[in-house]
């Protein structure tokens, strides 16, 4: 999304596209100030059987800011990002890593396969990403 779309998450998608009503109004029932977290987002996907990406696309249609993405990565005012490079990187770690990547880049829903396989933070995940200069995108709600 182009700078000058900021604010206008909407216009990445078709106006054609038909969203969930239960979705729709689910989201706007657990929105705030304009905006709704990752993990707010995640959870309504889960209790209404919907994808993230469903998700994500219906948040957007709404015209809704996601905050507090799970990685650290985007949403937290005016540092943006939280996520910090991690001092180290474990062996194990950097070969999931390294393995996943698809065009030099590692997708959020990979992170959190990767923190889930090895029972750790995903956060931690994408610290160890930052250590080792490595994007971590697609978002799975489409954010960026």
């Amino acid at each position: 999304m182009a700078h000058t779309d900021k604010g206008k998450y909407f216009k990445k998608h078709d106006q054609s596209i038909e969203v969930d009503e239960d979705l729709k109004n689910e989201i706007i029932e657990q929105a705030k100030n304009k905006g709704i977290s990752c993990k707010k987002a995640e959870e309504i996907a889960g209790e209404l059987g919907c994808s993230l990406e469903e998700t994500g696309r219906t948040i957007d249609i709404l015209n809704i800011k996601i905050t507090k993405c799970q990685l650290g990565l985007f949403g937290y005012g005016e540092t943006k990002k939280i996520v910090q490079p991690s001092k180290e990187v474990t062996q194990e770690v950097k070969e999931k890593i390294t393995s996943s990547l698809k065009d030099g880049n590692l997708s959020c829903a990979t992170v959190w396969k990767i923190a889930l396989e090895l029972n750790i933070p995903r956060m931690k995940v994408c610290a160890d990403c930052e250590a080792l200069e490595i994007k971590v995108k697609p978002c799975q709600l489409g954010a960026f």
